[in-house]
């Protein structure tokens, strides 16, 4: 059986946007009320993304780290989803701040990530548009998503399979420019000879 592909994902997020909810929402398919706003968590989940098997580890940081300790959430992870809470514009604010470290850290890399706007079920105390979510999504290139993690509304799932489909196509596109050397057509020789005998 061939080896399931690894991808690290870090949730980054102010304390209490929802970020542990919307994890254990994707893994659990259920809604937790109290949790430790406190604790960061590690999570282990396979599942098979475009007939390929991914091992994902989630990383739900708690949102209230020191320096150090972000950055070295950062460092670690490979996809990041950022998550605001659209009742809460603060939350908001504190979105391209985060990408703006990410992006240092990760240099010259780019940052592999996906926006949500949490708690999209509390629509009537909403402060932040789903315009202004898609124009943020724009400035940092990347995909949007607006849910809720209490309600299971949003597609929770399609947001941690794409970003594990993210992370994999830069990964190959990274490999790839890599291995452009003098070598590559010795490579591709020997490829095509071995193709041919397994074949």
């Amino acid at each position: 059986m061939a080896k399931s592909a690894e991808v690290k994902l870090a949730i980054f997020g102010r304390a209490g946007v929802g970020k542990s909810a919307l994890v254990v929402r994707f893994l659990t398919k259920r809604f937790i009320w109290e949790y430790d706003p406190t604790l960061e968590s590690t999570y282990r989940h396979q599942a098979t993304i475009d007939d390929e098997v991914v091992s994902m580890e989630i990383l739900d940081t708690a949102g209230q780290e020191d320096a150090v300790q972000r950055e070295g959430h950062m460092r670690w992870g490979e996809g990041f989803v950022l998550v605001y809470d659209i009742t809460d514009r603060g939350s908001f604010e504190e979105v391209l701040p985060l990408k703006n470290i990410l992006d240092e850290i990760k240099k010259p890399k780019n940052v592999t990530l996906i926006l949500v706007g949490n708690k999209a079920d509390l629509d009537h105390s909403r402060q932040v548009s789903t315009e202004e979510g898609e124009k943020l999504a724009t400035e940092l290139a990347c995909a949007f998503y607006e849910c809720s993690a209490c309600t299971g509304e949003g597609n929770i799932t399609e947001i941690f399979y794409e970003l594990c489909r993210e992370v994999r196509r830069r990964r190959m596109v990274q490999g790839k420019t890599r291995r452009r050397s003098s070598t590559t057509h010795v490579k591709q020789a020997i490829n095509k000879m071995l193709t041919k005998i397994s074949s």
